[in-house]
């Protein structure tokens, strides 16, 4: 018992190695191996939720290893990568690019989280890069295997599409991860940016240099995300409102899909998977150039031209009827509206900031100037999003379906600028007109009256015979009844310089 006890008390304490173990930067093969598990636990998801439609279907076309090739394609499929089904009728293989957006948060959300956990605390360079090249390299091995195993399904990935789409979301995501790790914090401006500022001429070189100041793009940014935000929720609106009003059809359509409830729950996932979608379909027609159901049709908010005969799907169910344009549907027009609207006010907030000074506003220009940028990312993010959310149905009438990406972006910054910028002006003219002339706003000053306390070891005056020791105090002032003052009092009375207590 002795001899344990000594070997025992011989081992290092298990709390500094602890420590020491937190502090150590991760290895790349750790790394390496979160990205794996993070592509893992993704591809497992899909797996799981393609099985269990297979096993409660009544008419299942192949077995469980078509089953398993379908969710290696589906798992694809969420970065955006391009399937193209070689099952056709006519026996032309037919791509299929319209990317449920839905899908991608959850491959993007694994990978950021795979990153921020490996990213080191202290915050070394090498632990960053480290941390970032073994999450995405992980990651991309799985990526790998899973292409070479959906290659021999009826949905084979697009081997460009795929090469191009896994690393990049993988990049991104993990990127944003451990800039997450590290308390989110602002660097200076790129090495990029920097070189192309300082390649710009001199006379306008200042003029870029002050926009690329913290305050400015920031605003900018700001005023942007805000704008595109508004855009897609009322795009989102806009199809709900749609649902409503063609509830029938959308209903019906249920019913033409399929006749069995495993089936019309697969059309619901399917289409709950689409809804952000089609929230940036609403926001394409909301702006005006609509969205394409076909070669040679569109439908907007002016008119909906003929199309080919879409599928029984609950969402493009809610597309208007064929022909001219009503004031309902001129009425989209207020979704861009408002969005310019709050792009002039995230703008005019920053440029004249409430309870501020009058000289501290910006100028006209640089006001104008921010809106204008503001307006330009928020047409980008747009486009952005278009291009997400569209893509080849097939081939021929089918090659082009949801909204062209350069029409949406354009539509987006011309009413974003033509409303956000005369509109940032306005507000911030009636915000500076509202701020004080000079100095900060102030309160108006209360004078309260002053209360002389008789130090403690102040000696104080006998008092007169008709002295009231609760009334006065020796150096003046009102008495309070309170615990300071009485202890005051009682020290003077011991010793024996204050008046006696009251009777």
């Amino acid at each position: 018992m002795t001899h344990i006890t000594y070997r025992s008390s011989s081992l290092p304490p298990l709390k500094p190695l602890l420590e020491r173990a937190r502090g150590r930067s991760p290895g790349l093969a750790t790394c390496l191996f979160g990205g794996a598990v993070a592509a893992g636990l993704g591809l497992g998801s899909f797996a799981v939720l393609v099985m269990v439609l297979w096993i409660s279907s009544p008419y299942p076309d192949s077995g469980p290893g078509g089953a398993l090739h379908v969710a290696a394609a589906v798992w694809l499929m969420a970065h955006g990568t391009e399937l193209i089904r070689t099952d056709t009728l006519s026996g032309v293989p037919a791509p299929v690019g319209v990317t449920p957006l839905l899908l991608v948060a959850l491959p993007g959300w694994l990978v950021h989280r795979a990153a921020r956990d490996a990213a080191d605390p202290e915050g070394r360079a090498m632990a960053v890069r480290t941390a970032w090249c073994g999450v995405v390299g992980g990651y991309l091995l799985v990526g790998t295997a899973a292409t070479l195993y959906a290659a021999g399904g009826e949905l084979q990935p697009s081997w460009l599409s795929a090469v191009v789409q896994v690393p990049l979301v993988a990049a991104v995501a993990g990127a944003v991860g451990v800039w997450t790790a590290h308390g989110r914090p602002r660097q200076p401006l790129p090495g990029p940016v920097a070189r192309a500022l300082g390649a710009l001429p001199e006379g306008v070189r200042p003029f870029f240099v002050r926009l690329f100041v913290r305050r400015y793009l920031l605003a900018a940014t700001r005023a942007a995300v805000a704008g595109a935000l508004v855009l897609v929720g009322g795009g989102a609106l806009l199809v709900a409102v749609s649902l409503v009003l063609h509830g029938g059809l959308v209903r019906e359509s249920f019913a033409q899909v399929t006749d069995v409830w495993p089936g019309r729950f697969a059309v619901l996932l399917l289409a709950v998977a689409l809804a952000p979608n089609a929230a940036v379909w609403g926001a394409a027609y909301g702006l005006g150039p609509g969205f394409a159901l076909g070669t040679g049709s569109v439908a907007g908010p002016l008119a909906v031209g003929a199309g080919p005969l879409l599928p029984a799907f609950p969402l493009l169910a809610a597309v208007p009827g064929e022909g001219p344009g009503s004031p309902l549907t001129w009425a989209a027009g207020v979704v861009p509206a408002v969005a310019g609207c709050v792009v002039a006010w995230f703008t005019a907030r920053a440029a004249a900031p409430a309870y501020g000074e009058r000289d501290e506003a910006w100028s006209r220009r640089w006001t104008a100037l921010v809106a204008g940028v503001a307006a330009v990312l928020c047409g980008v993010a747009v486009a952005v999003l278009a291009a997400l959310a569209g893509g080849p149905m097939g081939v021929a009438v089918l090659a082009e379906f949801g909204p062209v990406w350069w029409q949406a972006g354009g539509a987006a910054v011309a009413w974003t600028a033509g409303i956000g910028v005369p509109g940032a002006l306005a507000v911030r003219a009636w915000r500076r007109w509202a701020a004080p002339r000079r100095g900060r706003l102030r309160l108006p000053r209360v004078r309260l009256p002053r209360r002389r306390v008789a130090p403690a070891l102040e000696v104080a005056a006998p008092p007169p015979a008709e002295f009231e020791p609760y009334d006065f105090l020796p150096g003046g002032g009102d008495w309070h009844e309170d615990a300071a003052r009485e202890a005051r009092w009682t020290a003077l009375r011991e010793a024996g310089q204050g008046p006696p207590p009251p009777p």
